[in-house]
């Protein structure tokens, strides 16, 4: 019994502060979003659905780049803006992106949306809405009760329960975007339809503020702020011959008649010194999709990018030009696996070659 006392005695001591060297904790709660929040249980609280309600789902692995960050995931923000044109008939949505995504919504004056379901890998927020509109966010990023999921070739199977168990009823349509950001839902628009959009949440509100600009508006940015400039061929010879002037690595072994390999001069495009203190922008980390989506066509090769990777989205982008067809065995970061074997059987019909990135399986 004495030793358990003075077990306790030692654990309060050290356990414990002082009653003096406490001090009042300032913390002012922060206001959150209600609506694009994850709740604790997957459904919607307090919501009547009609008989005659329809589901619609709409989304893809990315919307149109944006030149912010909505969220710390390192990804400049996407955005779908999502028409929807259901005069008769109300409806349901249910949204998903991979990419960190906005979905912007509007609608015909006659339209009635009953509730929004969104759904990602990365923060997903909906603008646009009225506050009598119940909205239901569950992603990876905000370990929300629903799981997560996007919309995709092959990753649809989950729509239909997820339907169920939030509407009763399964998906009616599924409405497949790209990187262009539109969608529109419904029945098609006869010419001078008007529509309609909430302007208490817009879009530019869920930028965030403390982060940089992203992309390459980010490094335009930086440039402009002094922090960093463009690199100059005299600036490559300088570190070349700096790199070159380095004594061998002590932990770096060679065989024998081998030597320390020699540094190679830099090639530059869109090379910058950094100045002072600078945040890398979000958005840049993509040296393949930079590739095809800047460099390249910077020097008049014209770059195509499928929705998927499946046969048919890949075989509906190839023409007289078409010089090659590239594709990764493992996406990265979607994980999904190509079907190498069809892709060249289709490629080599064009009489074109299949170039495959194989990165992540080596």
């Amino acid at each position: 019994m004495p030793t358990l006392m003075v077990l306790l005695a030692v654990l309060l001591l050290t356990g414990c502060a002082a009653v003096d060297e406490l001090k009042e904790f300032e913390f002012e709660n922060p206001a959150a979003d209600s609506r694009n929040v994850a709740p604790g249980v997957c459904q919607f609280e307090n919501v009547e659905l009609p008989d005659d309600l329809i589901v619609y789902a709409a989304g893809g692995y990315t919307g149109r780049e944006l030149d912010f960050q909505i969220d710390q995931s390192g990804h400049a923000a996407t955005q779908f803006d999502i028409a929807v044109n259901s005069e008769r008939t109300p409806v349901a949505l249910i949204l998903g992106a991979y990419e960190p995504t906005i979905w912007n919504v509007g609608w015909t004056r006659r339209t009635r949306i009953v509730a929004v379901f969104a759904s990602g890998y990365h923060r997903q927020v909906v603008a646009g809405l009225p506050d009598d509109v119940p909205v239901l966010v569950s992603t990876y990023a905000n370990r929300g009760p629903c799981g997560y999921f996007y919309i995709g070739r092959d990753r649809d199977d989950a729509l239909d329960p997820q339907a169920q168990d939030l509407f009763g009823r399964p998906v009616t349509r599924v409405y497949r975007g790209d990187r262009t950001g539109s969608i529109l839902i419904g029945d098609p628009l006869q010419p001078g339809t008007s529509m309609v959009t909430s302007a208490k949440n817009s879009p530019e509100s869920y930028r965030d503020a403390s982060a940089p600009l992203a992309g390459l508006a980010g490094l335009e940015d930086a440039v402009a702020k002094g922090l960093i400039r463009p690199a100059t061929s005299a600036d490559a010879d300088a570190w070349f011959e700096a790199q070159t002037a380095l004594p061998p690595r002590a932990d770096q072994a060679f065989a024998l008649g081998q030597r320390a390999p020699e540094p190679r001069r830099p090639h530059l495009f869109r090379a910058y010194v950094v100045l002072g203190e600078f945040t890398y922008p979000a958005g840049l980390y993509g040296g393949t999709y930079t590739l095809f989506k800047h460099m390249l066509p910077k020097l008049g090769i014209d770059c195509r990018f499928a929705e998927d990777d499946s046969v048919a989205a890949m075989e509906q982008h190839i023409d007289d030009r078409t010089t090659a067809i590239y594709c990764e065995s493992i996406g990265n970061p979607a994980g999904n696996i190509v079907d190498i074997e069809a892709l060249a059987d289709m490629a080599h019909a064009h009489g074109v070659p299949l170039i495959v990135d194989n990165t992540v399986a080596t």
